[in-house]
């Protein structure tokens, strides 16, 4: 059984701790590629990049603003995020919401063609996340996706 603390279990404060361990050891590494922009309005900037054997661990915080969205993509490798500020909201390729994220969360995005997704702002201020991205050596951030049918963009 898990000790209830603040609301939270043992295992979720454990697994924010994992996100922000991965952050930080991140943020000691040399940053040597540059950030490439998500969509129209989404910024991202690179904060560290290494490669450890076939991987490549990259950390960028990225931006998006009021109204905007990452576009349908998914990735070759796992995420790891943390939202900094605001309030991210996240669907998946059948339309479904997968997860709504404010300040504080973490979220995790699995690698694959099956896992297509877009994330949107929905909100009235920036939404600002610290991203870490485990990709196979030399794979792109994102593949872009075609968009599923949704009523929504």
């Amino acid at each position: 059984m898990y000790r209830i603390h603040r609301g939270k279990t043992i295992v979720h404060n454990l697994s924010r701790l994992g996100v922000i361990t991965a952050v930080l050891a991140a943020l000691s590494l040399p940053a040597t590629a540059q950030a490439t922009p998500g969509g129209p309005g989404v910024t991202a900037k690179l904060i560290a990049q290494t490669t450890v054997g076939n991987r490549d661990y990259v950390l960028r915080e990225i931006t998006i603003p009021p109204g905007q969205g990452t576009g349908w993509h998914h990735h070759d490798g796992t995420l790891y995020g943390y939202v900094k500020q605001g309030t991210l909201s996240h669907f998946d390729a059948t339309c479904a919401s997968d997860g709504v994220y404010p300040k504080g969360s973490s979220i995790q995005e699995p690698s694959g063609a099956d896992h297509v997704h877009i994330g949107q702002n929905r909100g009235t201020t920036d939404v600002v996340l610290e991203v870490l991205y485990v990709l196979p050596h030399g794979a792109p951030f994102a593949q872009d996706a075609a968009d599923p049918g949704c009523d929504f963009e």
